[in-house]
């Protein structure tokens, strides 16, 4: 359903499913306690997490978990990324629902975007459960009006909003799982492990 910003925030804020424009491709969005909408809007598998998105790393802590020394890495590495193309994978907080991650609720994939009008809902709505827009097992769809016609009940922004809204890459984020010693690369996207950190090690690029 097609509505204005204002619209679509309130929506997602009374706890309807709702989709924008990312850096990456659109999102498909939910408060993080109702993220089972999203498993059963996209037939998803419960083995696959969604992502924490956020307007800012400082409103996605609260959600993660970990000593000082590694809080202190993982801020310098979102220094660097965030806003971008790249999401982190870190222990969990109790604040997280459970429902986020059903099969390991002591993990969580964070990603600030790199696109004005996500960060303006995300601002509004404070952190949301995400993923993209598509049935599982079917590619990521990358236009809005799509969207719409294939997830009729999901709060979607009219196109007369998104005239001077940049276009998401089309590509997903790179992955990199925390794993108390460094990273693992868990999916290559925009952001090249090589450039991330050169000790990193692929897992299933």
């Amino acid at each position: 359903m097609q509505v204005s910003i204002p619209e679509l925030i309130i929506g997602a804020k009374s706890g309807q499913l709702v989709s924008f424009p990312t850096d990456t491709v659109p999102a498909l969005a939910s408060l993080p306690d109702r993220a089972d909408l999203i498993f059963t809007a996209k037939g998803r598998s419960l083995d696959k997490p969604l992502i924490l998105m956020g307007a800012t790393l400082e409103d996605l802590l609260p959600f993660v978990a970990g000593t000082e020394a590694e809080i202190a890495v993982w801020q310098s590495v979102a220094e660097q990324y965030f806003p971008g193309a790249l999401t982190l994978v870190l222990p969990a907080s109790d604040r997280l629902p459970h429902s986020m991650n059903p099969l390991n609720p002591t993990s969580i994939g964070i990603r600030v975007p790199n696109h004005p009008l996500a960060r303006k809902i995300l601002a509004a709505t404070t952190p949301l459960a995400t993923t993209s827009a598509n049935r599982s097992g079917e590619p990521a769809l990358t236009n809005l009006e799509e969207i719409n016609t294939k997830f009729p009940e999901v709060l979607v922004p009219n196109s007369s909003e998104l005239v001077s809204s940049p276009q998401g890459a089309g590509i997903p984020s790179t992955v990199a799982k925390w794993t108390g010693a460094g990273w693992q690369i868990l999916r290559q996207g925009e952001v090249q492990y090589e450039l991330l950190m050169p000790s990193s090690r692929v897992v299933n690029p």
